[in-house]
């Protein structure tokens, strides 16, 4: 058994206090460096304030990985999912665009109707969804959600007479005309490209989506599809253009074709919006959407098993 004189009692005593000392003068200066650095980015907090933030946490708290991911988890469930928001979005540019697409009560003009939605649906949503999903932590939503932002910038951009695309490819160089622009082979052929790199796009989100739901598996699966088909429209219309007419009724086709594909898309879209909007308020009853996370393990998962003795 060990014993603890009176006077070793007094040593450590005056030894804890000099160790708390000095703790105190070091976060100190270190609380002080780091209210100059708040200054200096343009913050205004008061000294009181700053030293009442982060002098009340307990070393454990601001230096421990694992309290930092505690209190990132602590935030989402504050903050709550914008996955929502940028999924409604994305849906109200593609649903209409798929009718249009396959010619429903006449519909038509390449989704043209819709170059409001895709501004602000599509683009503003969509993007903004994309950075909450950074500031979440979530890289694969945010990725994706802004890249379709992008594309949806695109698709407007390219429509609005305004920034008048079709200039660069009209035939008449005094006639900066769209249509005439959009009615040639240098165009037609060029989007196709367009068309076949976001099928390339969405053939990677696939790939990654096999760990996620799905849902996601059959959006990304479709989008993929209907992206090469839209390639295969826009080369047809170059061949046409090129003089070739008997392939104008095969055009017709491929357009309906990716519409469909789409409109599977826009309808496993709207399954999962409604999932996750059933999730947010806590509802009773909830819609599964078939999580592949348990099915397809991680490699972090697979080295844990390589690394575990047999």
């Amino acid at each position: 058994m060990i014993t603890t004189t009176a006077t070793e009692k007094d040593h450590q005593g005056e030894s804890s206090k000099s160790i708390d000392d000095g703790y105190t003068a070091a976060k100190q200066q270190e609380c002080e460096e780091l209210l100059k650095q708040f200054q200096s980015t343009g913050i205004k907090m008061s000294r009181e304030d700053f030293e009442k933030i982060y002098l009340s946490q307990r070393p454990s708290q601001r230096d421990s990985p694992t309290q930092d991911l505690s209190a990132l988890y602590d935030y989402r469930k504050r903050l709550g999912t914008p996955t929502p928001l940028s999924l409604m979005g994305f849906l109200i540019c593609l649903s209409p665009l798929s009718c249009d697409l396959m010619g429903w009560r006449g519909a038509g003009g390449n989704g043209a109707a819709g170059m409001g939605s895709y501004f602000f649906f599509g683009g503003l949503l969509m993007i903004l969804g994309g950075l909450l999903e950074f500031i979440m932590g979530k890289t694969f939503s945010f990725v994706v959600f802004c890249s379709f932002g992008g594309f949806w910038l695109t698709t407007a951009s390219t429509l609005q007479p305004f920034y008048n695309v079709g200039a660069a490819y009209a035939i008449n160089p005094n006639n900066t005309s769209l249509e005439q622009g959009f009615a040639t082979v240098g165009f037609t052929a060029s989007s196709g490209f367009f068309y076949v790199f976001m099928a390339v796009l969405c053939s990677i989100y696939f790939i990654c989506s096999l760990r996620t739901n799905i849902c996601n598996v059959f959006i990304f699966l479709n989008l993929t599809i209907a992206f090469c088909l839209l390639a295969a429209v826009n080369w047809t219309y170059a061949e046409v253009f090129a003089g070739d007419q008997s392939r104008i009724p095969l055009i017709h086709k491929l357009q309906v074709s990716a519409g469909a594909f789409l409109f599977i898309t826009c309808i496993m879209g709207w399954y999962s919006f409604f999932a996750i909007m059933l999730i947010s308020i806590d509802f009773p009853y909830q819609f599964p959407i078939g999580e592949l996370s348990g099915l397809v393990r991680s490699r972090t998962q697979r080295m844990r098993e390589m690394a575990s003795p047999a």
